[in-house]
Order: C-alpha cells, then structure tokens, then sequence
C-alpha cells in the first residue's frame, strides 16, 4: 500500500494519499494538469507540497515506485539500472537538501558527472519543483554532456544546431533551398533533420539519399536524420539507406511508448542494426530522441503522474541508448498542456536541467503553436534563458514558421543571434568546414560572407534553366 504524506501548518492539516499526488501537487502551474485533475487546488496548498517534498528522504524513490514495477518497463529500466555507488555520495540527502547540495560550490561538473547515474528521474522531477528558474540554469550550466558523430556536439561554449527544411509536398527542390539557407547562416552542426510529409518507407529513403547526397558533395561535418518511426528506418537499413541517426519520439511510461508503436526492444534493435552501419567519423551515438511534456496525458497513459514527472522520466529512456541528440519539443502539444509562454518557459528550463542532470544531451525546440498564449517575445526570452544554461543545441528554421508542422519555433536568424549575444560557438568540426567554406568574414564574430561561397555557387550555376513559356 502506498504511503500517505501529511503536515501541519498552523491550526490546518493537510493528507497527500501517494507520492504521485504529493509530486503533482507540489509543480508549479500548468494547464495539462489542471486537465489532469491532479494540480494543487490552492498556491497554499502548492506550497505546502513542495515543503513535504523538500523534507522527504531521497532514499523514497528507490523504495515507492510512481508506477508499479510489476506493470511498467520503465520503472523496471530505472530500478535495474540504478547505480547505488554512484547515488552513495548524496543516499543521506533530502529533496531539499539535494537542492542546496546542487547549487553548491562542492556540486562540480566532474562531480555531478559522477553522481548521475545514482539519480533517477524521479529525483530530478522532485528537485526541480523545488527551484526557481535561476536555479535551473545554474545547475544546468554545471550539467556537460557530450556527445559525437560525425562532429562533438555539448562542449563548453558552443550551442548547435538542428538543420529542420521542412516541406508540405517533401519537395526536392524546396528541401535543399532551405539547406542551403541554413548553411549560410551556420547552422546544422547538430543534425540535418526533416520531418517527412508523407511518412513511409520509400519517402524515408528518398529523403535520406538527398540529405546525404548534400552532405558528401560538400564534405559536410554533420549527420542527417529522418524523423519517421523507428521501424521504418529499420527497414530502411535493411534496404542499405544511408542511415546516420535513428529517430523515435519516446515517452515515459511503458504505455505511452506502446502507443507510439514501440518497446524498449525496438530501440535495442535500432541501435544495434545503426552502430553496425559504422558511418560516425568522430563517434558512435546513433540515436536521436524527441520528447515533450504532455505526450503521456495526450495518450491516456499518465497513470495519475504530473506531466513534468513522466517528461523525466522519458530521460531514463533516452539515456539507456547513448543518444546523440534529445530534443524536448516543449510548446508543441499546445496550450492544452503548457499554456501560455511562462508555462512554455518554465517547462523548458525544467526539462533542460532534468535531462542535463540525468546525462542526456538535451537540446530544446523552443516553439509554440497559434493558438497558444505565446509569442515570438515569450520564444526569444526561452531561447536566451537555455542558451545561458548551456542547452546542446536548438531548431533553426526558415523564418522560424515551419510550414509542414504548422507550428512556430526559432529561425536560423535566432540561431545566429544566441551564438553572438552569448559569444557562443558551432561544433568544433562544423565550426571549421565554414571557415573553409568562408560562409562568414569573419568566424569569432560570425559576421556573415556577403558573397556565395565559391562550392555552392558553383552548383547553382548548373542547375537546369527554368523552360520560358512558349518555348
């Protein structure tokens, strides 16, 4: 039976009947669990969750599972793979003194590199809800998780970026326009990624042999991926595609992944069937990942959870499979889940830091859709606030309106823009093809070429000619 967590304060006694409702009563406010029906009624009674929460050993999580470990593999993937010498340094911590300890001088990233894999991600849900925004950017800061393909994507000063030309028809044409146009501003460092509109097989590797076809004419030092179910680019390989990076959006619970059609098996084959591709230059994570707050909810698999707290616990997924890229897509779902954009920030930088803390090498599609409380403000501000806590990389995007996925995110400009205001780089290896490429004059201030680089230039001189009319 679950144990109950109850205080006092002052002449009123306040009963929380589980974990679960003690950690969803204790996060801050959002839309998708008022929908939910498990947030705090009251801010007082916010409160007063988050001063159990602080107090409770972090002990608890290992010995009261949110979800039984007998009806999901999640939990099982979490309590089989905890590592206890590594959880040995902070055993004796509460929540609340896990924060101080985290905030600390004496929580160094070498340090915090070794605690986490003694952290589950129910512990880093429950610190974070505990924490300020600030908060979340320091420790995140401190959070460095490096990653390598065919460049080193999370070193310390640089921000990446995913390379998104998105079309509504999959138009050849149109994609490699949009290739073009965020080359020439820098970014695709992390990945050339694009979401098929018609999502199958043929189109799958129709997609990858053009994104690779890019790539090896101009020496690219980046890798490309198609975001279409893992199963099809499984048999994508089967079919000898050129398969860089597997994609999967995951959640976390057993039942939400099987209803996106797959299992951790799933993934263990993907892996294996990517690694033996052995198409890395400078590494070998071969994954990429997408998440979002919400999704459990979305597909009536939340099991009574908070959404932030399945959202962690997605991060146990991801980093089972040594990803190279995990990308939070946090205003997407909608206002439904997160909102307005303070909910979208709050959110952001929570899933940031959870990751960063847990080893994943987060990244953020820092969006929102139309009908969302949001604007391009609430987006500059996110995408500020994560590229000072040192997020892995970020969406680059036509005019930041992708006009598949009818929704809006960050532009190649705001790319641009992060890595000047911030004195930000790209990936090391990247860094140095646009210097060979003279995409910029000047690359420490990435002062843009005013002329067309001399290998691009070239190939648009043979594209075939426009036939006039009547001809």
């Amino acid at each position: 039976m679950a144990q109950t967590y109850h205080t006092t304060v002052g002449s009123r006694s306040y009963r929380f009947a589980s974990l679960a409702e003690l950690m969803a009563k204790a996060t801050p406010p959002r839309s998708g669990d008022r929908l939910a029906g498990v947030m705090a009624e009251t801010a007082e009674e916010r409160v007063v969750a988050q001063m159990v929460l602080a107090e409770l050993p972090l002990t608890t999580f290992l010995n009261e599972a949110l979800i039984p470990y007998e009806k999901d593999e999640i939990t099982r993937l979490i309590m089989d793979d905890h590592n206890a010498d590594a959880f040995a340094p902070i055993r004796h911590l509460t929540v609340g003194d896990f924060r101080n300890w985290l905030l600390s001088d004496h929580a160094t990233s070498e340090v915090l590199t070794s605690v986490r894999a003694g952290i589950t991600p129910e512990m880093a849900a429950a610190v974070s809800k505990l924490m300020r925004n600030q908060d979340l950017i320091l420790v995140a800061k401190k959070c460095q998780v490096t990653t390598a393909f065919r460049n080193t994507i999370g070193l310390p000063g640089r921000l990446s970026t995913r390379l998104q030309p998105n079309h509504p028809t999959d138009d050849v044409t149109g994609i490699a326009a949009s290739i073009l146009d965020g080359l020439l501003y820098g970014s695709g460092d992390a990945v050339i990624g694009i979401n098929p509109a018609t999502d199958n097989v043929a189109q799958s590797v129709k997609l990858m042999r053009l994104m690779d076809e890019v790539i090896q004419k101009y020496q690219i030092p980046t890798q490309s991926c198609v975001l279409t179910h893992v199963t099809n680019t499984l048999e994508a390989i089967e079919q000898g595609a050129p398969v860089d990076l597997v994609f999967q959006s995951i959640g976390g619970t057993e039942a939400t992944n099987r209803s996106f059609g797959f299992d951790l098996s799933t993934l263990a084959e993907a892996e294996a069937a990517a690694q033996s591709l052995n198409r890395g230059t400078v590494g070998r994570n071969v994954m990429y990942f997408e998440t979002g707050q919400g999704s459990s909810l979305s597909a009536d698999a939340h099991h009574g959870l908070d959404q932030q707290t399945c959202e962690a616990r997605a991060y146990a997924v991801a980093r089972k499979f040594n990803p190279l890229l995990v990308n939070t897509v946090v205003g997407f779902i909608g206002p439904e889940y997160l909102f307005d954009g303070k909910e979208i920030t709050r959110a952001g930088l929570e899933d940031h830091f959870c990751g960063k803390l847990l080893g994943v090498p987060m990244g953020c599609d820092v969006c929102y859709t139309n009908h969302a409380e949001a604007d391009q403000n609430d987006m500059d501000n996110l995408l500020t606030l994560l590229g000072v806590a040192g997020c892995n990389f970020i969406m680059g995007i036509p005019g930041s309106d992708d006009i598949m996925l009818n929704y809006q995110t960050t532009s190649f400009h705001d790319a641009l823009y992060a890595r000047r205001v911030l004195g930000l780089k790209a990936a090391p290896e990247f860094e140095r093809w646009l210097a060979d490429m003279q995409i910029f004059q000047d690359i420490s201030t990435h002062r843009l070429n005013d002329q067309l680089p001399a290998a691009f230039a070239n190939s648009l001189r043979h594209l075939p000619k426009e036939p006039r009319h009547g001809a």
